[in-house]
């Protein structure tokens, strides 16, 4: 058969349509083995290789700890003082027991007068008792002195027929607030416990009271973080009348403070009223909407960096570069560590620049391990970087707030004052479910920060609420180291 011109061009036609076929075939399989490699990586996410908290593991433990081995076998090591229950006053009540034969023996009251004290063992308990204080207005026809009548006034605090006392309006506030205990079940408890008929709205208004008191303290604990040198920032989200709300939190080894804001981002964090106008250093997670605040120092926390290391090594053993950056990060922990131990207050400079040039070492490699993805044909916008490499871009342009902890040893390696500060918040919602309005949100947010300072300050919980109700909100500054 001979070969046309026609045939040869039909020819030459389905093959360029076999090769765009076959391209966009190639294209679609390297997209699904993409969402593959990414659906894999979203499983064998946990708390210790990305930022997922530790309640999402379940039964299974994390796989990789940021901690390294001591070496050491679990529990208490030999030598270290232990501790035990101790009788901390004196007893209230003091039962003998003889032997069991003296049970019905007449002279058991004789032998009980000379016996000794073989042993003695205590049994600490809690009695619940309700007190009630009547207070009566007393009326005088005639003083001796004036010659008119004289009725006495109640005090300040006692403004009805029957109401509650200071002591059970601090314990209701603590339940509701560090407890997390919903208004229905303190309602349960404190009915069965001391039987009283204790409705959810009194709960509630002994809540609102307690903390319309804490205002000045608030405005006080705003004022003092806006002063200090060092703050750290995190924020949280949680269900506010079904809708997703953030808290955000500013705090440091000396105060907390934390509000609640519909914006996660730049606004949410304006917000709070402390970064706009500050000059110090913030520590934070990276978080894109802080890099917004130029007026400040940064730091980030190389705990989060920690981890994204680990996701990368456990799901893409290729990438050599990870292993070597978490390592120089620990030893750049190391080194920070010593020098505080040893009475330093700075790194030489020539430590320094050596773990720089080792941190700009292992960034090249990274980026020779990560080339720049090719834009696809038929495609339009920004090419997708993919987690790796956009981590290799963050630890390239934010190097001197990651390094910034070895810098100033005052710096933490982590953020986890901001964490452990807003861990309740997360606790809260567990148990409840969600507040009911942004007024209870921001009144359990104000109740948190006043507490949570007066616990940094030497003062529990309890104590603390009590003096709020009191009026003696500002004591917990008599303590407090700045």
């Amino acid at each position: 058969m001979p070969v046309t011109q026609e045939f040869i061009e039909f020819l030459i036609k389905q093959n360029q349509m076999q090769s765009e076929q076959i391209e966009g075939l190639n294209q679609t399989i390297s997209e699904l083995n993409a969402t593959i490699k990414e659906l894999r990586e979203q499983l064998n996410k946990n708390s210790g290789n990305s930022s997922k908290p530790p309640s999402t593991d379940g039964f299974k433990k994390a796989t990789k700890s940021l901690r390294e081995k001591s070496g050491k076998k679990r529990g208490g090591q030999k030598g270290h003082q232990g501790t035990h229950l101790a009788v901390l006053s004196k007893s209230d009540e003091v039962k003998q027991h003889m032997h069991a034969d003296c049970t019905a023996c007449p002279y058991r009251d004789k032998c009980a007068a000379k016996a000794c004290v073989r042993e003695t063992r205590n049994v600490i308990d809690a009695v619940v008792e309700v007190n009630i204080t009547a207070h009566e207005k007393l009326c005088v026809e005639v003083c001796p002195l004036c010659g008119k009548p004289k009725t006495g006034d109640f005090p300040k605090d006692v403004k009805a027929n029957v109401q509650y006392g200071k002591n059970l309006q601090a314990l209701v506030v603590a339940f509701n607030t560090v407890g997390a205990v919903s208004v229905n079940r303190i309602h349960e408890i404190l009915g069965g416990v001391f039987n009283i008929p204790l409705s959810t709205g009194t709960i509630k208004n002994m809540v609102t009271r307690c903390a319309q008191k804490i205002q000045p303290a608030l405005e006080k604990i705003r004022q003092k973080l806006s002063e200090s040198p060092l703050v750290h920032c995190d924020e949280t989200g949680t269900n506010v009348d079904g809708k997703l709300h953030w808290i955000h939190n500013v705090s440091n080894g000396s105060y907390t403070y934390m509000t609640v804001s519909k914006k996660r981002g730049y606004e949410g964090i304006k917000s709070v009223g402390i970064l706009p106008d500050y000059r110090g250093i913030i520590v934070h997670d990276c978080w894109a909407s802080y890099w917004k605040f130029d007026n400040v120092t940064h730091s980030v926390c190389c705990a989060h960096l920690l981890k994204e290391l680990n996701g990368i090594i456990e799901n893409d053993p290729e990438q050599t570069w990870a292993d070597k950056f978490k390592k120089l990060l620990l030893r750049m922990k190391k080194a920070k560590d010593k020098a505080i131990s040893a009475g330093k207050e700075i790194l030489s400079v020539f430590t320094i620049q050596k773990y720089k040039r080792e941190y700009d070492s292992i960034i090249k490699d990274a980026y020779a391990e990560n080339p720049e993805p090719v834009q696809p044909k038929k495609k339009r916008g920004r090419v997708k970087r993919g987690k790796i490499l956009a981590l290799i871009d963050r630890l390239q342009k934010h190097k001197g707030a990651v390094c910034l902890f070895l810098e100033k040893l005052g710096v933490p390696f982590d953020n986890n004052q901001a964490e452990r500060d807003i861990r309740n918040i997360k606790t809260k919602t567990k148990v409840c479910g969600c507040f009911r309005n942004e007024t209870g949100a921001e009144e359990y947010m104000g109740l948190m920060s006043f507490i949570g300072t007066a616990h940094k300050n030497g003062f529990d919980s309890y104590h603390a609420i009590e003096m709020a109700l009191s009026g003696k909100s500002n004591q917990i500054w008599c303590v407090g180291a700045e």
